[in-house]
């Protein structure tokens, strides 16, 4: 039966706009061009909306291993979000970019990572949003909100996991990036094509169509392989689109998902050293 308590429509929030415990957070961003997120957010949002900076808040520094966006101080990120009027567990947050979940669902992770499940996507995104909605260039005034993270360790596991558990029968290890970079046809950003051995290829963008809206009656089939196992490994390029992938496991009821943060980025460092 899918979940779809993880998901919203513009109707819905247009809808619920001005509810008091309701915050919604811009992740829109770039990975060719970091800085243009932060630019759309200058220019227009979704009323009342905070940016948040895939660079700068859902991600540490880049170090030599731990690939190319190692997962956030949780503390610090907790701080963030308190300065932004996020009530621990209380304020129900939506998160949207314009990039086919992208960044949204890397939020999504984190905060389910930390303890605060009342997290949401906005199906279709900035762009189905402003087709019918208003936006604003007004910048939202930061509200005294509480984060005490709770983490929960067992959603996340490092390469030292992955290479013990990525050949049992009972684990499977899901590549999450499009098919060539799988393949090893193609690789624009790591030193080392294809993927780790033993991983099966579901690309994140299935998730969703060509304008941001997700497949919903899709997403319990397109599991079905894999709904038994103990342990469902994901994995993209740096731990960013994988979190696509798990929002999609945990929308069809699986909730064995764990990310591989590091991923192929991570992967890969070992190799090159090698």
């Amino acid at each position: 039966m899918t979940n779809t308590n993880l998901l919203v429509s513009s109707e819905w929030l247009s809808d619920h706009l001005n509810d008091p415990n309701l915050i919604i957070i811009d992740c829109r961003f770039s990975l060719a061009d970091p800085a243009l997120g932060n630019k759309q957010y200058q220019e227009s949002h979704i009323p009342g909306a905070f940016y948040l900076d895939l660079n700068q808040d859902l991600s540490n520094p880049v170090q030599k291993h731990g690939g190319r966006h190692p997962l956030p101080d949780p503390n610090q990120l907790a701080q963030k979000l308190a300065t932004i009027g996020v009530k621990y567990q209380e304020t129900l947050i939506v998160a949207y970019d314009d990039s086919r979940f992208a960044f949204a669902s890397r939020l999504w992770w984190l905060l389910t990572y930390m303890g605060h499940e009342k997290v949401v996507i906005l199906d279709g995104g900035f762009s189905e949003w402003q087709k019918e909605y208003p936006v604003t260039n007004e910048i939202s005034t930061e509200k005294l909100g509480f984060f005490k993270p709770q983490i929960k360790l067992k959603m996340v596991v490092d390469i030292e996991t992955v290479k013990a558990k990525k050949d049992l029968p009972e684990v499977v290890l899901v590549d999450s990036r499009d098919s060539d970079r799988y393949l090893g046809k193609h690789e624009p950003i790591d030193p080392i094509a294809g993927h780790i051995s033993g991983a099966v290829n579901y690309p994140w963008k299935q998730v969703t169509d060509e304008n941001s809206q997700a497949k919903v009656s899709e997403q319990v089939s397109r599991w079905e392989q894999v709904k038994n196992a103990e342990d469902v490994i994901v994995y993209c390029g740096s731990g960013v689109t994988a979190c696509v992938n798990l929002w999609s496991l945990k929308m069809a009821g699986i909730n064995t998902g764990k990310l591989y943060a590091g991923s192929w980025s991570d992967w890969c460092s070992y190799l090159v050293d090698n």
